[in-house]
């Protein structure tokens, strides 16, 4: 069983409320406030509806709903979009078109997920060498493509 924590909530409307659409979904829809068109490669802020307290070591992180960027093509440029737990204002979600079609949105549809998640506060220790591991320096496809 999954951890459970209360999250407080201020919404528009009951029915903008984030739900999970399975049993064991990660994310939970987030829903638009608002009926908006992007035309290909525009990028726009798509109300929620909702104000949300997420709990001091915890972040919300707002990610694509994998069949909006299949089937058309949206996406949300700075995936995930991080919300801090001391943030208060509306949730809004950046949605581009990477299509080459308009996209309606419609008042209520599902739009992005939303997943809680714990995180950790970093102290710095500096030092003069890290420690060694086997893949060392190797940067960008350093581990290869192939399985």
């Amino acid at each position: 069983m999954r951890e459970q924590i209360s999250v407080p909530i201020v919404l528009d409307a009951d029915e903008l409320v984030p739900t999970y659409a399975s049993e064991s979904a990660a994310g939970m829809d987030l829903k638009a406030n608002e009926s908006v068109v992007l035309r290909p490669m525009e990028r726009y802020a798509v109300s929620t509806g909702i104000r949300i307290a997420i709990p001091d070591g915890y972040e919300g992180q707002v990610r694509p709903r994998s069949g909006l960027a299949l089937k058309k093509g949206l996406s949300i440029p700075n995936a995930p979009g991080t919300i801090d737990s001391d943030y208060r204002g509306e949730v809004k979600v950046i949605l581009i078109n990477l299509g080459a079609e308009p996209v309606a949105i419609g008042k209520g549809d599902r739009i992005a997920q939303l997943v809680v998640a714990p995180v950790a506060k970093v102290h710095w220790e500096p030092c003069e060498e890290l420690p060694e591991t086997t893949r060392g320096t190797g940067g960008f496809g350093s581990t290869g493509i192939e399985s």
